[in-house]
């Protein structure tokens, strides 16, 4: 009951801000003159884009109560963020934002300074290898964008800008609270002649709310920008990340029941160790009679290592009748190559053009061992190991190719009306190496050659200053991942190949705008998608598969900000979508773990020339746990949350002194859960729900310095 209590008052407080500015958008398009690149990738004012585009400035970030960046994107972008380990530095975190559930890591394109960082596999993207100093500003495109970007940008695109600001800014920052919770930011930036350098160093560490969830994290960014008198100039940017993190598995049973910070049996002892580093570096060049060139490239290297202890222990080989037998540790190491070349054209009175080709190629592999005590005593004398060569270790290797050209015309018609469109063909080559203890027949190999197109066709209106409406028909598309190309055979608990996978496509109809009513702004849209071969995964076979079934998607997005006094700024936005079944056995169905509604309140309040004080609420509806969809539509929903932070800031001189309160109703949540076949401490399997449960209430404690 006082939890309910608890979620009743945040949720008024939530309806309050709500009714005093009914949507949000960023603060920074208060300014007409707000220049992005995610809509083209070439700068250009944001009323010149028909898309919906929200811009996070680095102000924002600094005014609220995020200290990593999921929960920037959640709290301020209003997203849908979800994890398997929230706990404090959420470094595992997922962001759905066209109501994809399951598989909304692959469908939502992430990018820094407009070059993609996630991983040719399901892992998330290494938000800890991020600085948050380093960020200027974060550009979210709702919508499918494959046209700009290629492959898996079908709900939308994140762009981390950490380019473009050569302003003198030398600042620290450490906070400490919940959980021996310690985190540490620094920034280093100054510009000598036409040179602007930039270093940022991030530590962050936790003990964890949960049992075994603590993790620790590390940064290093360097950046060299040079510049060479008007647009032209090129960059350099190092990039080093590492993060390990304890993983306290899943709770068996419904949202609430048991003991939330409780370790599963079998994740006690484990870890995942993860380091990401690379190069990043482009620039751009002018040319005569109107021509831009650009080029951005990259090489990123990245390891895990995941070690689980449990199933080389005794508490597994002694189970009766049979012991459980486990891989102990799991190891991934990959590279990837990214080049991209374009350039725009101005066509005079035909608008103007883009012309774009993008070459990707990567490779990784992974190898899941068996410790000394179940290879030994169980697997070995019982004659587990059934491949012809007797290996003790399954292993797999994939490699892509992928090469794509694209092209963007935006050609003026009258005076504020323009017809966007543009089009982009993408193929891929995937190879595949897979051998286990299992594979009767030896190693085996497949190879295969997908193609996949993305156009899109707009008219925009920029009917007045800073205002537009907009109308949009686009198709985007999705390559599987690699992992997506192997499932998990239920009964042998291995990794088996289930096919190279063909790419889902989507298309979508939007209609949105932005406004301006007195001191309010207000943007949003409308939009209606359809899914075809849509990559699923099936929790009761293991197996990943296209689904021959349609899935529809519809909703609206509203955003808005406004002034209520010089003192008051209040921001408020929410998404009512609806995601289903189109077609078939399972048609009306909703889709798993995609919520029908989320709302977003934001206030900050000026109290004097030092003080201020500040909140942000997030309401996520209920959702339905990710399960087989022969039966999850039966099953009980997990429930609806509400969760409220607040804080109170005091400036003086060169100090800038926050406490926070995270999730100050202490809510009882959980982002992610599911119903599938799980194990028992006993060896015994039987269906269950089990969920992932999110922190409770926490208190921090920031000081910044600027040198």
């Amino acid at each position: 009951m006082k939890s309910q209590l608890k979620q009743k008052k945040i949720a008024v407080v939530c309806g309050a801000l709500l009714s005093l500015s009914i949507t949000q958008a960023a603060f920074a398009q208060s300014n007409p003159s707000t220049l992005i690149v995610t809509g083209t990738r070439f700068e250009e004012n944001l009323n010149q884009v028909p898309a919906n585009v929200k811009v996070i400035t680095r102000d924002e970030i600094a005014n609220s109560t995020s200290n990593n960046i999921p929960d920037v994107l959640s709290q301020i972008g209003g997203l849908n963020v979800r994890s398997l380990n929230p706990g404090q530095l959420n470094l595992d975190a997922t962001v759905d934002m066209g109501g994809y559930g399951a598989t909304a890591n692959s469908t939502t394109l992430i990018l820094i300074d407009g070059q993609r960082i996630n991983p040719i596999d399901s892992l998330p993207v290494s938000w800890g290898s991020i600085p948050l100093d380093s960020i200027e500003r974060i550009e979210i495109l709702q919508g499918g964008a494959s046209v700009q970007y290629g492959n898996g940008a079908v709900g939308g695109v994140i762009n981390i800008i950490t380019n473009g600001n050569t302003s003198k800014l030398n600042q620290a920052s450490v906070s400490y609270g919940s959980y021996n919770t310690l985190v540490n930011n620094a920034i280093l930036r100054d510009t000598y002649q036409d040179t602007t350098y930039q270093l940022t160093a991030n530590t962050s560490n936790t003990n964890g709310w949960r049992q075994n969830s603590a993790a620790n994290a590390y940064a290093f960014d360097a950046k060299v920008i040079q510049k060479f008198g008007g647009i032209d100039r090129i960059y350099t940017d190092l990039f080093y990340g590492y993060t390990n993190a304890q993983n306290p598995g899943g709770v068996v049973g419904q949202v609430g029941s048991g003991d939330p910070q409780a370790a599963k049996f079998n994740n006690i002892g484990s870890n995942t160790t993860t380091s990401n580093s690379g190069v990043r570096f482009g620039g751009t060049k002018g040319f005569s009679e109107g021509y831009i060139g650009e080029l951005d490239a990259s090489y990123t290297n990245r390891n895990v290592f995941y070690r689980n202890p449990f199933y080389d222990s005794g508490a597994a080989l002694n189970v009766t009748p049979y012991p459980i037998v486990g891989a102990s540790n799991s190891t991934l190491s990959g590279w990837q190559l990214n080049v991209s070349p374009r350039i725009k054209a101005n066509l005079e009175s035909f608008g103007t053009g883009i012309l774009g080709y993008e070459f990707n190629k990567a490779s990784q592999g992974s190898n899941n061992t068996y410790g000394s005590d179940v290879l030994n005593n169980v697997m070995i004398p019982n004659f587990y190991i059934s491949n012809p060569n007797g290996l003790t270790y399954n292993a797999q290797n994939a490699s892509l190719l992928n090469q794509s050209v694209y092209g963007i015309l935006k050609l003026p018609i009258i005076n504020g009306l323009s017809l966007d469109g543009g089009a982009r063909h993408q193929a891929q080559q995937a190879s595949t190496y897979d051998t286990n203890i299992y594979s009767f027949n030896g190693a085996s190999n497949a190879n295969k050659t997908y193609s996949a197109n993305a156009g899109d066709a707009a008219f925009n209106f920029n009917y007045a200053s800073n205002q537009k409406v907009y109308v949009k028909w686009n198709q985007s598309y999705r390559f599987p991942n690699i992992d997506e190309f192997w499932g998990y055979d239920v009964n042998t608990s291995s990794q088996v190949f289930n096919g190279i996978l063909k790419p889902q496509t989507a298309q979508t109809y939007e209609i949105g705008g932005n406004w301006i009513l007195s001191n309010l702004r207000i943007n949003g849209s409308i939009f209606s998608s359809t899914s075809q071969n849509e990559i699923m995964y099936d929790p009761s076979s293991g197996l990943n598969y296209n689904s021959q079934y349609n899935v529809n998607r519809r909703g609206v997005v509203l955003d808005s900000s406004s002034n209520i006094t010089n003192k008051l700024m209040v921001a408020s936005g929410g998404k009512l979508q609806n995601s289903y079944y189109a077609d078939g056995p399972f048609a009306g169905n909703a889709i798993p773990l995609s919520p029908n509604l989320l709302l977003n309140a934001r206030a900050n309040y000026l109290i004097d020339m030092n003080w201020s004080v500040g909140g942000v609420v997030n309401y996520v509806s209920n959702q339905h746990y990710d399960a087989s969809p022969v039966y999850y539509n039966t099953l009980n929903q997990m429930p609806s949350y509400t969760v409220g932070d607040i804080f109170l800031n005091y400036k003086a001189g060169n100090f800038d002194t926050k406490f926070t309160i995270k999730n100050v109703g202490n809510t009882s949540y959980a982002t992610t859960g599911g119903y599938t076949s799980l194990m028992s401490a006993t060896g015994n399997f039987s269906n269950s729900y089990y969920y992932y449960p999110s922190d409770g209430r926490a208190f921090y404690l920031t000081t910044k310095y600027t040198f």
